[in-house]
Order: structure tokens, then C-alpha cells, then sequence
């Protein structure tokens, strides 16, 4: 069900209307919003990015995750480098505008560590300790990269 409401949203939307989208979303000072994304049909959460609009446009046009990299400045489309992709399935807006859910469907790990998601230290006993192995080499994901 959700994989025909993306493809009804995407095929339907024209720029006018992913305008008003976007009007309802409450970007910060440097045009960014928090995104989450969330294994579609486990509810596992796998990772916290940023967007800004042209991440959504873009997101919204493919079909797959694009977020903006803080770091680099650039668009970001997840897995274009490690081939560890998201293919959005769902894009919700939380009630006050401010944070954005990604119902995804992950190929493969969605950490550049090679963990499966990027909440894999714990807090027990006052520090917090790993609760994940790693599941692939980020160095055969990204090579000098990360």
C-alpha cells in the first residue's frame, strides 16, 4: 500500500504542488530539515539526515532518498557511492512541520560504518557500548571516504 501512495504522490505532483508541500515544512536558518529514515515494514530505525527542499524534490522525483550533506555542501543521494540504497516507500511530516519520516526499503547496511543503522551504541552502565557488529567493510563501501 504504501509503495502506491509514493508512486500516486510522485507521478501526480507537479512543481506547484510539491511547492505547497514544501511551504508546509518548517526549514531551518540554513534550510534544512531532520529527516528520519525507517525500515518501511520492520519500523526499525536506520539513520537521521538533513534535506533541504531540492533533497525532497529530487527524493520525491527518483524514488530513493537524497538528503543534504552538511559536510560536503552537496546533494546526497543515499547509495550512489556504497550502493547501499533507499528506496522511499513513504514520505511523512511530523505535527509541528519541523521533522520529516522516510519510510524506506534499505539494500544493504544504511551506516557508513557497515552497520546495519546508525544507532548501535547503547547506554548500560552509565556508558555506552556497542550492540552491533559490523556487517560490511565501510573501506569497500566507500574506499578513502569516510
Amino acid at each position: 500500500m504504501v509503495d502506491d501512495n509514493l508512486a500516486s504522490l510522485s507521478n501526480a505532483m507537479t512543481d506547484t504542488a510539491i511547492d505547497q508541500l514544501l511551504a508546509e515544512m518548517k526549514f531551518d536558518s540554513n534550510g534544512l530539515v531532520p529527516a528520519i529514515a525507517q525500515q518501511h515494514d520492520t519500523g526499525e530505525v536506520l539513520m537521521m539526515a538533513w534535506m533541504n527542499a531540492d533533497a525532497i524534490r529530487e527524493s520525491l522525483a527518483s524514488g530513493r532518498a537524497c538528503y543534504w550533506s552538511r559536510s560536503r555542501g552537496v546533494l546526497w543521494k543515499k547509495g550512489e557511492t556504497s550502493g547501499q540504497i533507499q528506496s522511499l516507500r513513504e514520505l511523512r511530516l511530523d505535527c509541528d512541520g519541523d521533522t520529516i519520516l522516510l519510510l524506506v526499503d534499505q539494500t544493504g547496511v544504511a551506516c557508513h560504518t557497515g552497520r546495519h543503522n546508525c544507532f548501535y551504541r547503547a547506554l548500560r552502565d552509565g556508558a555506552f557500548v556497542e550492540i552491533a557488529d559490523v556487517e560490511t567493510d565501510s573501506a569497500a563501501l566507500y574506499g578513502d571516504q569516510t
